[in-house]
């Protein structure tokens, strides 16, 4: 709705100027009831300035009810016994530390809490266990406050526990009254995104506040402190329960695979292997080594003996490193020395040349000799490497098929000691668990998960009530209560139907009913009830959404035909009127906003959509001028016309475009998805209406309706009708 009520005289001129202009048809006379009475609406748009004046003119019933209500509040407020709050906050670090926790979490980093533990320790701060303890510590069931039944019971509250509204005290115990005071006055939350919970308390006096706040924290960490101790307690009576039957089962097993063990003779040597494991070890090894000796001294044999067969010198190392041969090597130097020295003086069939040369043989052929005794001599090495081979291979092959033999009872053993380990580690393992829980148990204070970071003081600014918000709110409530009562009948009042007296007016020709017509005109009637007829079907139609309305020639009633559809069309359905006419003023003077913008605006961007569409003044129809600019013709061609279209497609069942004759429109904007309508002139013939509609056709409409003839015939005696 838009408060348009400082254009309410510039509108009610123009539709004056507007209707005074044009000729009206006369309204027809009721066949019966000679004073026609019809209901007259005013316009939707809302007077302030009426509203205003209502309010000023009962400012003296709007003030006294304020008045009366502050007063009373005030006394209310002041004859309030008010009550104190303390409040004591508890911060969970979870104070455990690496000395007390149990081994398996000591290199472990504790986890943080998340919010559902916060929340959970909350709850266990308005548990009834911690109630219970704090009600018994400060006495609280001996005092008024806490229990109705000592103060004694109101005629109100007996009344009310009568008709069942509210629970009877006297069939309460004394601790459900005490605990449902206690709650009412306690509040506990964890503050956000931390790990600090806070604990408030009313009361009517402020000392016992703090001292009931504090109470609680203290209870809740005694209890956090006795639950540790009690996990503890619980932990160390159930494992000492189980040490003494695990002692029984590791005793047992390890008496089992002890047996096993001397029934088989499957002892134990070094290394905690059994007998034959390890003889079969020691036999492979010394195996392997008879294996490398034997090869070692074939090898060298194998060397020598072929470095003697070739001729070339014996440079084994096993030949050089014998002492006879190096004694030998050193005197053969010494006489090829000698022989080089006599050389020089004497030739070579001189006698001591001739000596030495033998000499020099001599001590080559004992040279050779021994590099032959020790290849005999490795040989002889190699077979009886061969021999101890032999020997350790048999013995090798005997304790295999021992060995093979006691597998199965290797087996056995196995599985037994495996039991027996597993029974002794758990043993083990529950000892060292015994240990630490008690250990834990015995610890005088046990650590617990919270800390107090800050305890509850003495306040003197009493929490209940809120006496200046209170005050405040009453009387504001009273004055918005009283404002909108006598407003509300203003605008009952101003929306109210009103029955007028008849008097002569204009009737629209598409309101008149249609006997009238036929008694006023009789010309008109034909063309009046084929309009009906055609919104009879276009509403029974499916597809007929987007309906353009063409004139075939130069005609001035294509706007009133759109006028008269769209308006009965509007009668069950949503229908907007689109004016493409570059002149027409018919649809701005039945707006209810005469000056709003129009499309054209739009397409040039001066405009919003909730500007430019208003609504018509004898009906429920929406309309869209064609605006300002409209004699722009290029603004009429702009795409962005056809997307205002689109997007009124979206919202309205029906949106009908006065397209007058066409001769500028861009067809796709027009035949887009749509039904045509044409309006003929008044000198058509049949063979051009057929020959138009194919065209239409051709061009792109999917539907083409031609009307039988125009509204009115275009004379300037004819008589015309407002719009």
């Amino acid at each position: 709705m838009r408060f348009a009520f400082w254009r309410r005289r510039k509108v009610e001129k123009s539709a004056e100027a507007t209707v005074a202009t044009t000729p009206p048809i006369a309204a027809p006379k009721p066949k019966s009831d000679p004073v026609s009475v019809a209901p007259v609406f005013e316009s939707g748009d809302l007077d302030l300035r009426a509203i205003g004046h209502v309010l000023f003119r009962k400012k003296f019933w709007i003030i006294g009810p304020t008045l009366a209500a502050l007063c009373l509040s005030i006394f209310v407020v002041n004859s309030i016994t008010p009550r104190y709050k303390s409040e004591a906050r508890i911060l969970i670090d979870g104070r455990e530390n690496v000395f007390l926790r149990p081994n398996g979490e000591r290199n472990e980093e504790r986890a943080s809490l998340d919010a559902e533990a916060v929340t959970s320790q909350v709850q266990l701060l308005l548990s009834r266990e911690v109630a219970r303890a704090v009600i018994q510590k400060n006495n609280l069931d001996k005092l008024p406050e806490f229990d109705s039944v000592l103060r004694g019971i109101s005629p109100v509250r007996s009344m009310l526990s009568l008709l069942g509204l509210v629970r009877d005290p006297l069939k309460m115990t004394p601790e459900e009254r005490v605990l449902d005071s206690y709650s009412e006055r306690l509040q506990a939350y964890a503050v956000d995104k931390s790990r600090v919970m806070v604990v408030e308390f009313q009361s009517r006096d402020p000392d016992l506040a703090a001292r009931v706040a504090n109470s609680i924290a203290d209870e809740y960490l005694t209890l956090q402190q006795a639950a540790r101790q009690n996990q503890a307690r619980s932990a160390s009576q159930w494992l000492s329960g189980e040490i003494d039957s695990l002692r029984k089962k590791v005793s047992d097993a390890e008496a089992k695979a002890e047996e096993f063990r001397s029934k088989s003779s499957l002892f134990i040597g070094t290394n905690n292997t059994t007998l034959s494991n390890q003889q079969l070890g020691e036999l492979n090894t010394q195996l392997n080594n008879a294996r490398a000796l034997k090869s070692d001294a074939e090898s060298k044999s194998r060397l020598i003996r072929e470095l003697l067969q070739s001729g070339r010198p014996i440079e084994a190392s096993e030949v050089l490193n014998s002492e006879l041969v190096r004694r030998l090597s050193e005197q053969r130097v010494t006489l090829r020395a000698q022989l080089a020295e006599q050389s020089s003086t004497l030739l070579g069939g001189h006698p001591r040349i001739k000596e030495i040369r033998a000499q020099i043989g001599d001590l080559d052929r004992q040279i050779r000799e021994e590099a032959g005794k020790l290849s005999r001599s490795f040989e002889s090495d190699a077979k009886i490497a061969g021999g101890r081979v032999d020997g350790l291979t048999s013995n090798l092959d005997q304790l295999k098929r021992q060995a093979t033999s006691t597998n199965g009872q290797d087996v056995q053993l196995r599985a037994l000691e495996r039991e027996a380990k597993a029974q002794r580690d758990l043993l083990e393992s529950y000892l060292a668990k015994y240990r630490e829980a008690n250990a834990r148990e015995n610890i005088d204070s046990a650590p617990a998960d919270g800390r107090i970071i800050s305890r509850a003081i003495v306040s003197n600014n009493p929490a209940y009530p809120k006496k200046l918000p209170i005050v405040l709110i009453a009387t504001l409530a009273m004055l918005m209560a009283t404002c909108g009562y006598f407003a509300t009948g203003e605008l009952l009042r101003m929306t109210a139907p009103r029955v007028a007296a008849p008097a002569p007016r204009a009737l629209p020709l598409e309101d008149m009913p249609l006997e009238g017509i036929r008694d006023t005109h009789p010309g008109l009637a034909a063309t009046v009830s084929e309009i009906e007829q055609l919104a009879s079907d276009l509403r029974q139609a499916g597809d007929a959404r987007k309906i353009t309305l063409l004139g075939a020639g130069q005609n001035e009633s294509i706007t009133l035909t759109s006028l008269t559809l769209a308006r009965l069309l509007s009668r069950n359905a949503k229908v907007v009127l689109v004016d493409l006419s570059p002149s027409s003023q018919t649809l701005s003077a039945v707006s209810t906003d005469p000056t709003a913008p129009g499309i054209s605006d739009l397409a040039g961007g001066e405009a919003s959509f909730g500007e430019i569409i208003t609504k018509d003044r004898l009906s429920g129809l929406h309309l869209v001028s064609s605006g300002h600019t409209a004699g722009d013709r290029s603004r009429m061609a702009s795409p962005r016309i056809g997307m205002a279209i689109d997007a009124l497609l979206q919202v309205y069942d029906h949106v009908l475009i006065d397209a007058g004759i066409a001769s500028d429109m861009p067809a796709q904007m027009l035949t887009s998805d749509a039904r045509a309508i044409v309006v003929p002139g008044g000198a058509t013939d049949a063979p051009f209406r057929a020959a138009y509609c194919d065209q239409l056709r051709a061009i792109g409409f999917g539907r083409v309706t031609m009307l039988s003839k125009p509204p009115h015939e275009s004379n300037d005696n004819a008589p015309r009708a407002a719009a």
